[in-house]
């Protein structure tokens, strides 16, 4: 059987490690892309249409997700399948944008790991995991490659961010949707909005996870990728 090349955007302050524990190896090409260069999602999208084959399986993961709809504004033909993980696509409000510009004052401030450690970590997992030492390390250890500068060109980005709303009833490739049920930063009725507005969406609620499902549940998503890409 030929492998669907597959391509997978991490989330903020995320990296390839994201998506390691994810198992589809045998029915795709996988290709986890850097989106931490530009400062805008057009940016982003086009940074990764660039280097992408002409033809794809797309996946990512919240900002990753994000991204993924622009790409489906920009260049719907090339995407042969399309899976949305944990991804809002509203417009960003007052408090996020506020609460932002605080983490731009906070690294400025020399406090870039505190935006994790303090602030990201506790409504990023699900709440029998947040004693989890190795999961809390490897998002520690993602945001630190990130750094600071390719995480303040992130929060440019969604601060900027257009509405995609529009965008959902023009999808017409294959659609999977997928949320943690504990998912505190995108919950799960964002997801079935993606998923009642594009044609033919089917919806995944993956128990026991919160925002970083490929981390905390990735033989639940590894299954149900495989079963996307198979479809």
């Amino acid at each position: 059987m030929d492998k669907v090349p597959l391509i997978l955007l991490p989330g903020s302050l995320c990296d390839e490690r994201l998506w390691e524990k994810v198992n589809v190896s045998k029915h795709a090409e996988v290709k986890v892309c850097d989106v931490s260069k530009a400062d805008t999602i057009e940016g982003m999208a086009k940074s990764v249409l660039e280097k992408a084959p002409d033809k794809f399986a797309l996946a990512g993961l919240s900002l990753g997700g994000i991204i993924s709809l622009e790409m489906m504004r920009l260049a719907p033909d090339r995407v042969m399948k399309l899976a949305l993980l944990d991804t809002n696509p509203n417009p960003p409000s007052l408090e996020q944008i506020a609460g932002w510009e605080r983490f731009i004052d906070m690294e400025n401030n020399g406090q870039f790991l505190d935006i994790t450690i303090k602030h990201l970590l506790p409504v990023l997992i699900h709440p029998d995991r947040r004693n989890d030492e190795t999961l809390a390390s490897t998002i520690i250890d993602m945001a630190k490659k990130i750094g600071s500068e390719g995480y303040i060109n992130q929060l440019k980005a969604v601060m900027t961010r257009s509405d995609q709303r529009p965008i959902l009833q023009t999808i017409s490739c294959p659609t999977m949707v997928l949320v943690g049920n504990e998912d505190k930063v995108c919950p799960v009725h964002m997801s079935e909005f993606l998923t009642k507005n594009i044609p033919s969406a089917r919806l995944e609620v993956v128990n026991q996870s919160g925002h970083l499902i490929t981390l905390e549940q990735p033989v639940k998503v590894s299954n149900l990728l495989r079963d996307w890409l198979k479809s």
